[in-house]
């Protein structure tokens, strides 16, 4: 006798493509500038929008000239933020002072934003002591380093928010990398279960290094990664600031009304190498495919919007540039005059109560400096 196919349990193919067709990419300006999502548009004054393109030119310079100071060996790590102004910066704009950010090594714009100076963000990316002295009031933490690993901290800090009913949020970056990191999944399912106030992104620039999103994961979204937590993920156009601010400012709000986190996926691009220690993009990137991702330039794309609503001239970005620039030298001065940092400084903050072995080193080290 011929045997009977026996039919599957379930429809394996169909179940994906169910959970997939969920995430449309949130848009609302195209790559020309128009309005294309009138529904979703925030609820933004001129004078915010004024202040969100001064903030996105002021970034992309800060970004030249760090590249320019690390080659100079002015700087030491320093990981390029061009292309990416509209997912770090609208996010960071649809926050509130009291919020907390804890950034990647990619993140440094956003706290300085959130209130970090200048001049400590050079000293962090020296290695200085002092560039993680943050001042009274800021509420960020210096950027990590390891991958993925600001995502446990942020759903902690989220849950103390929470128990001292803080009416605030914890927010925190990572790229399309930290996304295929076990803290990246320990820190969305925690703050899932304890429907924490908090905000993840992850910024989704197609490349972990070198290594294309494809490869990394066979999920056709980062966002329905979401699902498996059980907490809301959104794929937006992180090359639209108004996309990105939208659903940064929607998420703050369900996290305040006690709804708990969400996870944002921007999609967007870095004009750059990884960092500047020594990635060389040409190496896994064409140049048909840059192309393609400068036609979206989040710079671009906003300017043309303003300009459109005679919000924005050529005299005012000038002005701007300007300005950036002479912080920047203001900036860097005050980072060069910073005294070099000592073992003993090291040893010294350390310990509230330094153990013997080292009050030993310590003396020895004293002298040596003293000399």
């Amino acid at each position: 006798m011929a045997s009977k196919t026996k039919k599957a349990a379930f429809d394996a193919k169909k179940q994906l493509e169910k959970v997939e067709e969920q995430f449309e990419t949130l848009q609302i300006l195209n790559e020309e500038g128009k309005v294309v999502n009138e529904s979703a548009m925030p609820d933004l004054s001129d004078e915010q929008l004024q202040e969100l393109m001064r903030r996105m030119v002021y970034t992309r310079i800060l970004d030249q000239r760090s590249i320019s100071l690390n080659r100079q060996g002015r700087l030491g790590f320093y990981a390029p933020t061009a292309g990416q102004e509209a997912s770090q910066l609208a996010s960071q704009f649809a926050l509130e002072k009291e919020d907390f950010i804890l950034p990647g090594y990619r993140d440094v714009p956003q706290i300085i934003w959130h209130g970090l100076p200048l001049s400590q963000a050079f000293l962090w990316s020296r290695g200085h002591f002092e560039g993680g002295n943050i001042p009274e009031g800021v509420n960020v933490i210096a950027p990590q380093i390891i991958i993925g690993a600001q995502y446990i901290q942020a759903a902690g800090v989220a849950l103390g928010m929470k128990k001292r009913g803080e009416k605030a949020v914890a927010i925190t970056y990572t790229g399309d990398g930290g996304a295929s990191q076990g803290d990246f999944y320990e820190g969305i399912n925690f703050a899932g279960a304890f429907q924490v106030p908090a905000i993840f992104i992850v910024q989704n620039n197609r490349f972990a290094i070198s290594t294309p999103v494809e490869k990394q994961s066979a999920a056709k979204t980062i966002a329905q990664k979401a699902v498996a937590a059980g907490i809301p993920g959104v794929q937006v156009d992180g090359m639209d600031p108004l996309a990105v601010y939208a659903a940064v400012h929607d998420a703050r709000e369900r996290a305040l009304n006690g709804e708990g986190p969400t996870l944002i996926e921007t999609l967007t691009y870095r004009y750059g190498p990884h960092t500047m220690a020594g990635d060389d993009p040409t190496r896994y990137r064409t140049s048909d495919l840059d192309n393609e991702w400068e036609k979206k330039d989040p710079l671009v794309r906003f300017r043309k919007f303003l300009e459109d609503k005679k919000l924005w001239n050529e005299d005012m970005e000038n002005e701007i540039i300007e300005k950036a620039k002479e912080d920047i030298k203001v900036a860097i001065k005050k980072a060069d005059d910073t005294p070099k940092q000592k073992v003993t400084d090291l040893m010294s903050i350390m310990y509230e109560e330094m153990p013997y072995n080292l009050k030993e080193q310590y003396e020895v080290y004293k002298e040596k400096e003293s000399k």
